[in-house]
């Protein structure tokens, strides 16, 4: 099938990219196979994330699938672009469903974007991944590629005011290497393997980023350990406890 959307889409991006003039620096793209099924797994830390993680994929020529909560497809606007990307559905009340779709994109040799900590991290550390990217790409025979994001969360994250039109922003998108699912027998040593290469992988982007807050006032977007005022990963485990509570169940 043609891809009328997804082009059409990836170029409005660039070109909005490079009208705010963000400073964009993309390492490791070779990594993404041209050919055959991928899945990536990113760190989480802004609303935006999925096109910059895409965009690690682009000189591969690849276009990546994203799962993506159900309530995305059915925006009025979102929506049509997402079913027109054919980006992949994320229904709590259907997650076998939701996977087994994820499993065959990959077997049909689609890649698949995925954020393995299911949501933001307010911490911009690296939360508990979940089980189901390691569980994909064992079903499917396919290699996870780690895949750190920095500097989205200036422009839009959760608990911050969006700020689109922000000029001149770095952005770095580390693609690390490929690990393979029949190189580990124990999926959850697998699993620890991704957390491990994921979490130095963000940290190497947090250190080497070009970047620093401009003064005392704009230290939100720094973790913690970094001198930042962003909250600790167990400050942030209560805020998003504190969220769950409040929000009824459907």
């Amino acid at each position: 099938m043609p891809e009328l959307v997804y082009p059409p889409v990836i170029a409005t991006a660039k070109t909005l990219f490079r009208v705010l003039d963000l400073k964009i620096n993309i390492e490791g793209a070779h990594h993404v196979p041209r050919t055959g099924g991928a899945v990536l797994a990113s760190n989480h830390v802004s609303y935006l994330d999925f096109i910059f993680a895409g965009l690690g994929a682009n000189p591969s020529g690849r276009l990546v699938r994203f799962m993506a909560k159900h309530s995305v497809f059915e925006h009025r606007i979102g929506g049509p672009l997402m079913r027109g990307m054919k980006h992949i559905p994320v229904d709590r009340e259907a997650g076998a469903a939701s996977f087994r779709s994820a499993v065959d994109a990959l077997k049909r040799g689609e890649v698949v974007g995925v954020f393995p900590e299911a949501t933001i991290s307010r911490s911009f550390t690296v939360k508990e991944l979940k089980s189901g990217t390691v569980r994909m790409a064992r079903s499917a025979k396919v290699p996870v590629l780690p895949v750190a994001l920095w500097g989205t969360q200036r422009l839009w994250t959760k608990g911050r005011p969006r700020t689109l039109t922000r000029r001149h922003t770095p952005i770095t998108i580390l693609v690390g290497e490929p690990i393979e699912p029949a190189d580990f027998r124990d999926p959850n040593v697998l699993a620890a393997e991704l957390t491990t290469r994921l979490t130095a992988l963000v940290d190497r982007a947090q250190r080497e980023y070009p970047d620093a807050p401009s003064g005392p006032d704009d230290t939100w977007w720094l973790p913690a350990h970094l001198g930042g005022s962003a909250p600790t990963p167990e400050e942030a485990a209560a805020l998003d406890a504190a969220g769950e509570r409040r929000t009824p169940s459907v």
